[in-house]
C-alpha cells in the first residue's frame, strides 16, 4: 500500500457556492458530475500515478461538519497563497500559517458550508 488514503468526500449543501469557493482558493477548476442522484466537483488529482482524489458532494446523507475527520487540501508550493484566499471567497482562517518542524506548515479553515478543513504544504 502507498497511501492509506485514497479518496475523500467533503459534503456541501450550495453546491455552487461551495464550489466557487473551493475553485477560488486552489486557483484550479474542478470537474462537475452527477450521479447516483448526488452532485460532485473533484479536485484536481493525477490518479493514474497514484495521485489521491477527492471531491464536494452535494446528496443525501451528506451533511457539513466543523467536527469528524478533517482533510488536508495540497497548500501547493506555499500554503500562504490559497490561505491569502480563503477570507475574501467567504470562509474563515480558524488556525493560521503554523511551522511543523521538518514536515512544512498547517493551516486550518472553514469553508463556506461550516466544513474544517486544513491546507499543508512544506513552505
Amino acid at each position: 500500500m502507498i497511501n492509506s488514503i485514497n479518496w475523500f468526500e467533503i459534503p456541501v449543501k450550495n453546491f455552487d457556492k461551495a464550489k466557487k469557493f473551493y475553485e477560488t482558493i486552489l486557483g484550479a477548476e474542478l470537474q462537475l458530475m452527477e450521479a447516483m442522484g448526488m452532485k460532485s466537483a473533484f479536485f484536481p488529482a493525477e490518479m493514474e500515478t497514484g495521485g489521491i482524489g477527492g471531491c464536494i458532494i452535494q446528496g443525501h446523507g451528506y451533511e457539513p461538519s466543523l467536527n469528524g475527520a478533517l482533510v488536508y487540501l495540497n497548500g501547493g508550493e506555499d500554503l500562504g497563497v490559497p490561505l491569502s484566499r480563503v477570507e475574501t471567497a467567504g470562509g474563515k482562517i480558524i488556525l493560521p500559517k503554523t511551522a511543523i518542524g521538518h514536515n512544512g506548515f498547517m493551516a486550518h479553515f472553514t469553508d463556506t458550508e461550516g466544513n474544517k478543513v486544513g491546507l499543508h504544504s512544506m513552505k
